[in-house]
């Protein structure tokens, strides 16, 4: 065996990276084993099939891949601040640049949104967990295990280097010959499959387990919007994870299906990469609008404008997102007919996208607005987000795409559209359902510090680059020249990322303030809400709801309030049946995990083994008896009174 192939060499930060992951493992360890927790990590986490516990571990997950990423945008930005810089040589800044994109899209944005899908909406659409709990579990664990193989790469054998979208022939052995575009791959197909049975759990729990009465017409907007998304995954995932195999078979086993002879063809990478690409964009806008609905007509105390038009807004979209994929590569010579198509498709996408803008301008009109932390996110995205929306369409334009095709000018739009239309959308809904999660809101003084912080850093960060574009500086350039222009922009751009740094680390320090100094709440609705999920307590029980809510209107709980209709038929509590703990499906990741790394280095025997056990796993999964448990009417009934009285359970 060549162990060389292991190694990652030359770089101080790399030496850095991989002590402070030693220490970090050792520390985490040392805690474990001497706080005595080992035995509570695995039957409250490692094992839980509760939606709520999956969701806040995908929420940590993805907070962790937040700072890691954000450490390669910090790292691209000093590099570029001046013209000539040496902070990072070429192929480490094209390491950095492809693991950002990956880790920011990926595994950072698409596992907030799904943590926050798990954690709220069975509590929505008044449901005790998803339809597949087990299955939920094996969603996570295989985006976790994939997550990691993708983050090892940075310390052994090498991070990907042909960027996020791995375009080929760069991203073949002849022109990427070290393992960085094997974990690529394999790490993104182990986590591509959670996500897809993700899409597949949660159009079954939304379509079949509702609350009675409630009809597809009177579920809140996170909730539809949460079911087109998972359509769209169900789609879109098949033709990135066949996409991904076919790579694989040409970086491990020599066969031609990107390659540019013996009947190969690299476009055939482009067209599945954006087949799947451009609906992913969509995959985590969408809930990001559903979000947003939520929050607007909360601190608005209205109802949400145009309900239809925007469920009908969201599907056009949907539909919409699957017809755009060629505008990626306008310039790679398709033909004037086919790019006039998908320019057309292009722009019409943004038609519905309005609608939904001037939806929420018109709930926000005359409405008694409270400007909380998640509210002044709310309200930020809309008029950036148009700013992105706005360069969209100048892109969309094959003729003028041309000129900014490849340029900064894309970069500052597709950052517009992803950071107000994502990033800003999961901090909200992190302000606004953590106290339902924790049963404590977070400081909103310090709340209103990360924000501004946030806010004004994004666009001093990302606004000069429109210029920098429209000035020839291309993206993925590690260095210029003085004689070029771009160094003061470019270091206002750094600046601006320094902000944003420091946005970010007061939103982690208001989480440690607040678990420590914040007021319990004991109401279970801090917001005054108007859907399902504020109608339990806080923290929620197990179960969710004692007695399983009856909906007579959309904003069920807000009718109760406002009008007197009642949520409940039927007050008598009755025995509840859930589903038991399992610690297969981390197991099953684990071994995916080592699947994974052994196809990375051609270890054969190992993965034939770990192919083998992924197999009997799968076998023993399937043909497995355990069908829960029963929490007695008593168990139920002393457990409310606890809560009422703001005891813990």
């Amino acid at each position: 065996m060549d162990l060389d192939k292991f190694k990652v060499h030359g770089e101080p930060l790399i030496y850095g990276a991989m002590v402070s992951i030693a220490l970090a493992t050792i520390g985490i360890l040392v805690g474990l084993t001497y706080f005595k927790k080992w035995g509570y990590l695995w039957r409250e986490w490692l094992t839980t099939v509760d939606h709520k516990k999956i969701g806040v571990m995908y929420i940590l997950a993805a907070l962790l891949m937040l700072f890691r990423g954000g450490v390669d945008a910090m790292m691209m930005r000093l590099q570029t601040a001046a013209p000539e810089m040496k902070f990072l040589d070429a192929q480490h800044y094209n390491e950095v640049f492809t693991t950002h994109g990956l880790i920011m899209i990926l595994f950072m944005a698409m596992p907030f949104i799904i943590g926050l899908m798990n954690v709220i909406i069975p509590l929505q659409i008044g449901a005790r967990d998803v339809a597949f709990p087990r299955l939920n579990a094996v969603s996570f664990w295989l985006f976790f295990m994939g997550a990691m193989l993708l983050n090892i790469s940075f310390v052994i054998g090498g991070s990907p280097d042909a960027g996020w979208s791995a375009y080929f022939p760069l991203a073949s052995l002849e022109f990427s010959p070290t393992v960085g575009n094997n974990y690529y791959s394999l790490a993104l197909q182990i986590s591509g499959i959670g996500t897809l049975i993700t899409g597949v759990n949660f159009i079954v729990t939304i379509l079949k387990m509702r609350a009675p009465g409630m009809k597809l017409m009177k579920m809140p907007m996170f909730t539809w919007s949460v079911l087109i998304t998972n359509v769209i995954i169900v789609f879109a995932f098949p033709v990135l994870t066949v996409a991904l195999a076919l790579m694989m078979f040409d970086r491990l086993f020599g066969s031609q299906f990107f390659t540019m002879a013996n009947g190969g063809m690299d476009m055939l990478w482009a067209n599945l990469f954006w087949v799947w690409g451009h609906p992913e964009v969509y995959i985590v806008i969408l809930p990001a609008f559903g979000i947003y609905s939520e929050i607007i007509a909360t601190f608005s105390k209205k109802n949400l404008y145009g309900y239809t038009s925007m469920v009908f807004s969201m599907l056009i979209i949907s539909l919409l997102s699957f017809l755009v994929w060629a505008h990626h590569f306008y310039t790679m010579g398709q033909g004037a007919m086919v790019n006039s198509f998908f320019s057309i498709t292009t722009m019409a996408i943004a038609v519905p996208t309005g609608v939904k803008i001037f939806n929420w301008l018109f709930t926000l009109r005359k409405g008694r607005i409270t400007f909380t932390t998640p509210m002044l996110y709310t309200l930020a995205f809309i008029p950036i987000f148009t700013i992105g929306g706005v360069t969209g369409v100048m892109l969309a334009m094959a003729s003028a795409d041309y000129q900014y095709h490849n340029t900064m000018f894309l970069v500052a739009h597709f950052h517009y559209v992803l950071i107000p239309g994502a990033v800003f959308a999961v901090i909200a809904g992190f302000h606004y359902w953590f106290p339902k999660v924790f049963g404590f809101r977070l400081n909103e003084r310090l709340g209103k510090h990360s924000f501004w912080w946030i806010v004004i850093s994004f666009n001093v960060t990302f606004f000069p680059l429109f210029f920098l574009g429209l000035m020839g500086m291309t993206r993925r350039t590690y260095t210029y020249s003085e004689e070029s222009g771009f160094g003061p922009l470019n270091m206002l751009s750094f600046v601006g990322a320094v902000g944003l740094a420091i946005g970010f680390l007061l939103l982690v320090y208001n989480i440690y303030w607040s678990t420590r100094y914040m007021p319990r709440d004991t109401t279970s609705d801090p917001w005054d809400g108007r859907t399902l999920e504020w109608a339990t307590h806080s923290p929620m029980p197990v179960y969710n709801f004692a007695i399983v809510p009856t909906v007579q209107t959309r904003d069920a709980l807000w009718s109760a309030k406002q009008d007197n209709i009642p949520l409940y038929d039927d007050k008598k509590i009755t025995k509840i049946h859930m589903p038991s703990n399992t610690g297969k499906p981390f197991i099953l990741g684990v071994i995916f995990f080592i699947l994974g790394f052994s196809l990375v280095f051609s270890l054969w025997i190992p993965a034939i083994l770990s192919g083998i056990g992924v197999i009997v796993m799968l076998a023993f999964m399937s043909f497995d008896r355990d069908h829960g448990y029963y929490i007695s009417a008593e168990e139920v009934i002393a457990t409310e009174k606890k809560l009422k009285r703001g005891e813990t359970v």
